[in-house]
């Protein structure tokens, strides 16, 4: 299938300007989709253009992906309720670094026919004049033009109202379009459908000022079954950075979603064809409680984002809440793992020398009521530290059992977690 047959397919179109799907079937173009940079890291809801992109690059179109420290500076309005808060030119640029290498990890940098490429914005809007940029942009744009795009109108019903700054978001952004079809030849942006405003924006200024056609491409902002606007969840949108999202928390993210979703994401998420999809399908209506889907999306794209190490240490993560192997975990991925069990902070002292009785520690962090219960317990056989069966009721716990000298995971029965902290 080409690549609109494709993109439909996989539910990633939301609207498109008259001729996307004849430019794109007659000749190899450039497109382009913007990433904002006031965050360190991108996250899951930006995989949906992040896909679009790769499409394009594996249909032989050339992709451009601005990481926007330009516009960054300035903040885009869409989809927000209020103003937000301006970083310095320091934090963006160091947020501009950390999306590249992200960005390295999906688009192909090397091919010689059409290369991706990364390009900063700010090397074109840090030196544009005002008098020049109002001149040869703004001049295009009526107030009444830029009033009636949401982004801004919506803004414009609420008490707080939007800054000048934010308002000409908008017309920064339109210029970033034309400065890519001048030096480029980019003649289609892509985007999520709260994009819509500003891309058009793009596309009426090279019309205005160069007299040319470009296009627009927009994706539909991505919602679960129920209706959650995707990438959303306690504590926030997993991003893809394993510094703030680790492979592990990454995996369960993408193997907890539901029956419903599991088909739409692995088209959207995934470059996954339409006979091994059909196949996850049928398995989905036959046995959903195998999960094979989800095992399967979670693997993907885990791999895509980490890499195949990140997806072994998930798949190694996730044994270990099945009694699996801890050696060769860092107290930190301990914790990362083990972040919704109960939590008991201990001072090291208690641990020096022979350390406290067994029984005593089961009963102090709340693993049994008493220490008769606890010697029951160990002689029952079902107490384990750091997932290895103790079995002796006389024992003790010294600090020598703490991971990295932080931290002790205590197990009673299959699956009754403690997670013992020296403090």
């Amino acid at each position: 299938m080409d690549i609109i047959e494709e993109l439909r397919w996989r539910g990633a179109i939301f609207d498109s300007t008259p001729g996307v799907e004849g430019m794109l079937g007659s000749e190899k173009t450039t497109v382009y989709v913007g990433f904002d940079p006031t965050a360190r890291s991108l996250h899951v809801g930006n995989m949906v253009p992040i896909m679009g992109l790769v499409r394009m690059q594996r249909h032989g179109h050339s992709p451009i992906a601005i990481a926007g420290a330009g516009t960054g500076m300035i903040g885009d309005p869409s989809g927000r309720d209020d103003e937000r808060q301006l970083l310095t030119m320091e934090q963006i640029d160091d947020n501009v670094e950390n999306i590249k290498l992200q960005l390295a990890h999906f688009l192909d940098f090397d091919v010689k026919s059409n290369p991706a490429r990364v390009i900063n914005n700010a090397d074109w809007l840090r030196k544009v004049g005002m008098t020049d940029f109002l001149r040869d942009v703004g001049k295009h744009f009526t107030v009444n033009y830029m009033l009636s795009k949401e982004s801004v109108s919506a803004r414009m019903t609420r008490e707080q109202g939007i800054s000048y700054t934010e308002f000409s978001y908008m017309l920064l952004q339109a210029y970033d379009y034309l400065v890519l079809h001048d030096e480029y030849g980019c003649n289609l942006q892509m985007g999520g459908s709260d994009q819509w405003g500003n891309i058009l924006a793009g596309v009426d200024l090279i019309r205005r000022a160069r007299g040319h056609q470009a296009h627009a491409l927009s994706y539909p902002l991505v919602t679960t079954a129920s209706g959650q606007k995707f990438g959303k969840s306690v504590g926030g949108a997993p991003t893809l950075d394993p510094e703030e999202t680790s492979p592990y928390r990454f995996y369960q993210y993408w193997i907890n979603v539901d029956d419903a979703d599991v088909i739409p994401h692995m088209k959207l998420f995934t470059l996954l064809e339409l006979d091994e999809i059909a196949g996850y399908e049928e398995a989905v209506a036959s046995e959903p409680q195998k999960r094979e889907a989800q095992r399967a999306l979670a693997q993907t794209v885990t791999q895509m984002v980490h890499g195949p190490n990140g997806v072994t240490t998930a798949l190694r993560a996730s044994e270990v809440l099945f009694g699996g192997e801890m050696d060769g975990f860092s107290a930190a991925e301990l914790l990362d793992i083990f972040v919704d069990v109960p939590s008991v902070g201990m001072p090291q002292e208690e641990f020096q020398g022979e350390g406290p009785p067994l029984p005593a520690f089961l009963t102090a962090i709340g693993a049994a009521k008493s220490n008769g219960e606890a010697r029951r317990l160990i002689e029952g056989g079902g107490v384990y530290l750091n997932n290895r069966r103790v079995d002796d009721p006389h024992g003790h716990v010294t600090r020598e059992e703490a991971i990295d000298g932080e931290v002790i995971v205590v197990r009673r029965g299959a699956r009754n977690y403690f997670m013992v902290r020296l403090d």
